[in-house]
């Protein structure tokens, strides 16, 4: 891995971070605790712009680094940002990389959302319970009121804020020659 691509990585990641630090809210009032926030749209962009193995890397460095700063969730939180938003880049970035088009952006997007929504379900069953400290009875009654609901919605959100910005945003890195190819 070169300097130059570490650098880029690195913005973007720090972008992630930044945003998801000062932009996070509940977006279902029956799970108030389970906050959205968009920093993971930069790691979308970045995984369409470098490919699924640059994604992957620029999640663990994120949720590392965002576990840290907030301290929320320890490395039960580190592990269960990770699982989510790697679903999600890994889909997501995959499906645009083998079909490079808007169609392939929005197929990989709700796909990763599915994805992700998909993995949170035995996540949270086998990590919330030593994370909290509570009966897994009591999280698998939070799945479909509460678990499903967040992550299909936090998905559909990111999907469209990506969908809204990368093409842009590639384009200006591009005539900047930021990011040239």
């Amino acid at each position: 891995m070169s300097v130059k691509y570490i650098s880029h990585y690195s913005i973007f990641v720090a972008l992630s971070v930044i945003t998801g630090y000062l932009i996070h809210f509940p977006i279902l009032p029956q799970a108030p605790f389970l906050l959205y926030d968009p920093g993971h749209v930069f790691l979308l962009i970045a995984a369409f712009k470098f490919g699924p193995r640059a994604g992957m890397i620029m999640t663990l460095v994120y949720a590392t680094i965002f576990a840290l700063i907030t301290g929320q969730g320890g490395p039960y939180g580190a592990l269960m940002n990770f699982l989510s938003t790697s679903a999600f880049v890994l889909v997501s970035s995959w499906i645009y990389l083998k079909q490079h088009n808007k169609k392939g952006a929005f197929v990989g997007l709700v796909l990763g959302a599915l994805a992700m929504t998909a993995i949170m379900i035995p996540a949270n069953l086998v990590i919330t319970p030593l994370y909290l400290g509570v009966d897994r009875a009591m999280v698998a009654q939070l799945i479909l009121p509460a678990i499903i609901p967040f992550n299909l919605l936090k998905g559909l959100i990111s999907s469209v804020l990506t969908l809204l910005v990368y093409k842009k945003i590639s384009l200006f890195l591009n005539q900047e020659n930021i990011l040239a190819e």
